[in-house]
């Protein structure tokens, strides 16, 4: 669902002071809302907590869009303060993947994206929730997580990203690889699996094609469950490797779709990934899709 394009004048662009296209960006920004005569605001933040806070001050203020430029990360910080409002979220991508963006249709290209943000039109998508913390791509259980953090030690170590992956992923493998989880959908329906990990991603995620690990749609209003069987260590590294690199197959998963679900992980506290991000939450997981909750600046021409 869409709307025409908004009038907007008064954006506030949120930029991760860590990206290396800071710059570049606030030259674009400066020449087109220059060319069109447009009230931009620019905060470029220091700390990741920073981008939360400002998306708040950005909402309370009335701006319009508030615009997360970075990668995953800073779309999510920027999403969970903006989902269930008529704010809309614009997209700088500037982060090593941006998965957010290329699913939802936006521009690659910065200045394009820039330019985007005056003259695109208003879609809503879904945005996924677990435990009150809203993510935009996926969530995840078990390997996931340790995954993420053995990353982050490696990149602080002066790993670049793709010996950190290569290491973390080994190390991942090597501490944690079982996870014994019960799932329910209701009271009559659980599911009991031993896995390597849970992934739960918002909508469903394209596992063959030439578009895999991609989503057709963020608007389907489901959630995407999916698990993979109990195998020897080896076998574990195999199957992250291709699900991280989004390339696991429907033959290595197990998956279904539901609309809210609660998982017990066998443990008071769980680590659990939000789009990259690691946090602490308390058991049980409540995940649930958050229909349409979201507005994102996209290109005219895409269509919901």
């Amino acid at each position: 669902m869409t709307s025409p394009p908004a009038a907007i004048a008064n954006p506030t662009c949120i930029l991760n002071g860590h990206s290396v296209h800071v710059e570049e960006a606030k030259a674009h920004i400066a020449r087109i809302s220059g060319e069109l005569g447009a009230d931009v605001q620019v905060v470029v933040t220091k700390r990741g907590d920073d981008i939360s806070a400002v998306a708040a001050r950005a909402l309370a203020e009335r701006r319009h869009p508030v615009v997360a430029g970075g990668g995953d990360g800073t779309v999510n910080a920027v999403a969970g303060k903006l989902a269930g409002t008529d704010t809309p979220l614009g997209v700088l991508p500037m982060g090593t993947l941006n998965h957010f963006a290329k699913d939802a249709g936006i521009p690659l290209n910065l200045a394009a994206a820039v330019r985007n943000l005056f003259t695109g039109q208003v879609t809503r998508v879904d945005v996924g929730e677990v435990n009150g913390r809203v993510f935009v791509n996926n969530s995840g259980v078990g390997f996931y997580p340790h995954f993420v953090r053995q990353r982050e030690e490696q990149e602080k170590h002066g790993h670049v990203k793709r010996v950190a992956f290569m290491l973390a992923l080994r190390a991942a493998v090597r501490r944690y690889f079982r996870l014994r989880i019960k799932v329910h959908m209701d009271q009559a329906d659980a599911l009991e699996h031993v896995t390597p990990f849970l992934f739960v991603g918002n909508n469903r995620y394209q596992t063959s094609g030439l578009h895999i690990g991609a989503r057709s749609r963020l608007d389907l209003g489901r959630l995407w469950v999916c698990t993979a069987p109990t195998v020897g260590r080896r076998h574990v590294m195999s199957i992250a490797m291709r699900t991280l690199a989004g390339g696991a197959t429907d033959q290595a998963l197990s998956d279904f779709e539901a609309q809210e679900l609660w998982v017990e992980p066998g443990t008071a506290r769980v680590n659990v990934s939000t789009d990259g991000e690691v946090s602490i939450m308390d058991a049980p997981l409540h995940y649930k899709i958050r229909p349409r909750a979201l507005g994102v600046v996209v290109p005219n021409q895409v269509v919901s």
